[in-house]
């Protein structure tokens, strides 16, 4: 009489000198192609459209080499040109772009504002955008004020907002903080460097009070670059602590996609640890 067929086959024994098979996760999202999401995209234009134009006006009421020596300047012109691709790769359903672009322009953004609101606007020095001819400092008006407010204000604002509110957290790497401080490191040396070899046609060659040479020395204004860089990686590194626990806006329920006990997952083998299935 033949023995009845148990309904669950005990597993085979683990051939000995054989290592068991390891256990591979596959993120869903390394299966399932992203969705398309029209909200962000039509958010991330507009952010986009509204940076490239407060530069294009900037450029084309001053002095366009002038403008374009701006840290602001050079911020919003980043600003423009990432959040255009990332409003396209919203569109499209394509895949966003990696933290380690998206992490470091929130951090030239936060860097623009809160130079120009804590150091500029408030500080003994007076400083502008906008000069005159002789160099002299000149308070914008017209359309010019309306871009002052939108390179160190509203252009931010909407940055760390995309960041926070629409974008998915995937957290960035410490060698990206380090990054991401090499632009500011850069812009330091291009702008004392610039300074240092203008001519006479370029008035006023410092544009920053804090990196005037003629009034603090070279021993001052590199004591302020160092007081401002240890305020820049600690914000650096303040983003990717940030990234690390903040929720996921765009599918709470989810969890975070750095974290595959938390969202749906796609199992290429058993997670048994002995032998063969």
């Amino acid at each position: 009489m033949t023995a009845p067929i148990p309904r669950d086959i005990p597993d085979l024994p683990a051939i000995s000198g054989i290592p068991a098979p390891v256990t591979s996760v596959v993120p869903a999202t390394a299966v399932v192609a992203p969705a398309r999401r029209p909200l962000a995209g039509t958010y991330r234009a507009l952010v986009a459209l509204a940076a490239a134009a407060a530069v294009v006006t900037e450029m084309v009421l001053g002095s366009p080499l002038r403008a374009f020596s701006h840290f602001a300047v050079q911020s919003a012109v980043l600003v423009a040109l990432v959040f255009a691709v990332s409003a396209r790769r919203a569109w499209s359903a394509r895949r966003p772009l990696p933290s380690a672009v998206t992490g470091g322009t929130v951090l030239y953004a936060v860097i623009t504002a809160s130079v120009y609101h804590l150091l500029l606007t408030n500080g003994p020095a007076t400083f502008s955008m906008t000069t005159s001819p002789t160099g002299t400092l000149v308070t914008p008006t017209g359309w010019l004020a309306v871009t002052d407010v939108a390179f160190h204000t509203v252009i931010p604002l909407a940055v760390v907002a995309d960041w926070l509110l629409l974008t998915r957290p995937s957290p960035p790497r410490l060698i990206n903080a380090a990054a991401w401080l090499l632009y500011p490191l850069a812009y330091l040396a291009s702008t004392l460097g610039r300074a240092a070899l203008v001519t006479t046609d370029w008035p006023a060659p410092y544009l920053y009070p804090f990196l005037d040479v003629d009034r603090h020395g070279y021993k001052g204004v590199l004591g302020n670059a160092l007081l401002l860089g240890l305020a820049f990686c600690a914000a650096a590194l303040l983003i990717v602590v940030v990234d690390h626990l903040r929720p996921d806006p765009v599918h709470p329920r989810r969890g975070r996609p750095d974290r595959p006990d938390r969202h749906p997952e796609n199992r290429i083998s058993s997670p048994a640890t002995g032998g063969l299935k």
